[in-house]
Formats: C-alpha cells, sequence, structure tokens
C-alpha cells in the first residue's frame, strides 16, 4: 500500500526529480491532487474557494478604502478638531481590537441578544453582512491613518502655498493637487489589502464557517494535507506578484512624474 502511495504521488523519485515534475505540472496549472481526499485536485479546490474569499474581501476592501479614505481627508482637513479626534478614536480601535475579540461581539450583540443576523454560514446576502463589517473594520483604520499623514504631508508643501496665492478654491486644491499626490500611499499599500481579499482572512472565515480559501487552508494544515498547504502557498504568492505589478503601473496615473520616457525615469 506504501509503495502504491508513494508511486501514485511520485514520492518513490529522488527530491530534485520530484520539484522538477511540480513545476513542470505547475505550469501547466496542475498543482496536485488532495492527500487527505484522492481525487479532488487542489486547481479545483482553489478555483471553487478563492471566489468566495474574493467576495467577502472585494466588498470589505471597497467599503474600507471609501470609508477610510473619507474619514482620512476630513481628520487632515480638520487637523487638531474634534472630527480629528473621533476619526483618530477610530483608527486605533481599528488597529488595536483583536479580529477575535470583534467578532465575538458582534456575534453576541447582532446574534444571540437581538436576534438580527446567523452567528455563522453561507449562502445568504444576511450572512455577508458581520464578516464584512469584521474585515473593513481594520482596513477603514489603517487607510484613515495613511491618508491623513500623507495629505498633512503634501499640506505643508510650496505648490500648495502657490496654489492658494493664485487664488485657486479651497476645493478646487484639495481635488487637483492634495488628493492626487496624498494617494501614493494608498497605492503603496493597496498589494496587500487585494490579495487578502481573495485569500481570505483565516480568522474570519474559520469563525464564520465561510467555504473560502483560507478555510480550507486551515483545515489542510491541521489534516497535514501538504498538497493542498503547497498548492495554495504557490496561489497566493502568484496572486501577490500579479498585484505587485498592477500596482506600479497604476503608479504612473497616480503621480505622472513616475512615467519611464525615452528609457528614462
Amino acid at each position: 500500500t506504501k509503495a502504491n502511495y508513494y508511486a501514485k504521488y511520485g514520492l518513490d523519485k529522488p527530491l530534485v526529480e520530484q520539484y522538477l515534475i511540480y513545476i513542470k505540472n505547475m505550469l501547466q496549472g496542475d498543482l496536485g491532487e488532495s492527500l487527505l481526499y484522492p481525487g479532488r485536485s487542489v486547481s479545483a479546490t482553489i478555483s471553487a474557494t478563492s471566489p468566495v474569499s474574493g467576495l467577502v474581501g472585494g466588498i470589505a476592501l471597497v467599503i474600507g478604502l471609501l470609508i477610510g479614505v473619507c474619514l482620512g481627508i476630513i481628520a487632515a482637513l480638520k487637523k487638531n478638531q474634534w472630527p480629528d479626534y473621533v476619526v483618530m478614536v477610530i483608527a486605533i480601535m481599528g488597529i488595536t481590537i483583536p479580529v477575535f475579540v470583534l467578532v465575538s461581539l458582534m456575534q453576541y450583540f447582532f446574534s444571540i441578544k437581538l436576534g438580527w443576523l446567523p452567528s455563522s454560514g453561507w449562502g445568504e446576502p444576511k450572512h455577508l453582512i458581520m464578516p464584512v463589517i469584521v474585515l473593513s473594520f481594520s482596513t477603514i483604520a489603517t487607510y484613515a491613518r495613511y491618508i491623513k499623514s500623507s495629505m498633512l504631508d503634501v499640506l505643508d508643501q510650496d505648490y500648495i502655498l502657490t496654489a492658494r496665492s493664485k487664488g485657486l478654491s479651497e476645493p478646487k486644491i484639495v481635488w487637483s493637487h492634495i488628493m492626487r499626490n496624498s494617494f501614493i500611499p494608498i497605492v503603496t499599500r493597496l498589494p496587500v489589502s487585494m490579495a487578502t481579499c481573495i485569500t481570505g482572512s483565516f480568522i474570519i472565515e474559520k469563525i464564520f464557517s465561510i467555504p473560502g480559501i483560507a478555510a480550507y487552508y486551515i483545515e489542510a494544515v491541521s489534516a497535514n494535507d501538504l498538497s493542498i498547504v503547497l498548492g495554495e502557498t504557490v496561489f497566493i504568492a502568484a496572486l501577490f506578484i500579479v498585484v505587485v505589478f498592477l500596482t506600479d503601473i497604476l503608479y504612473t496615473v497616480v503621480d505622472p512624474r513616475i512615467r519611464i520616457q525615452g528609457g528614462k525615469r
């Protein structure tokens, strides 16, 4: 039985040959077969679970990014005023409160006490509400801090003073000069956030019983299903590389000074 098992998965071959075979199959889109569930391919598992993680994470990212940027703008324009203090309190809470604590509190109040939302599950729109809120909370906090810090730095630049001296209106200055130059840190942070969207949150998917890629990853680690673990790790790494490449292109849209002209920067 052991010999047949090793022969089926190529484990009876030298380590270098195993590696070359895996790379060859990977380039053809074949990431192997689950050791725990024979017949279930790793590629099929990723194809079935990544859209679920992408849906939850994508909605959370869009909401978190929009709210976070708006709060950051308010905090920067109202520096050392009560709106700034409120935004910073939200940001500190979003960074310091552990995810599992926030999840537990939401499940207790909205599911047990009020009975408004299901504590876990998947398949209906209401199952998205709490996971999205929890995932977007830290995103709101992160981008609010980033955009505030970046805008305050831009506000101190000489070209902002020049724009005001020319008589440009404040909304025009904020939109045309401050906002565009303040988005560089946001673009820098996007690769991690976008990759997280697809790969999901391990804690969130496990607690809310969401059949996403992170939930299967945890199951594979617990069961020593190395094919799934390796395949999903390769997928996440490849996804991150692609997102970083797209982000480099996005830099040229946000900041034209980064564009390559005539082979020189």
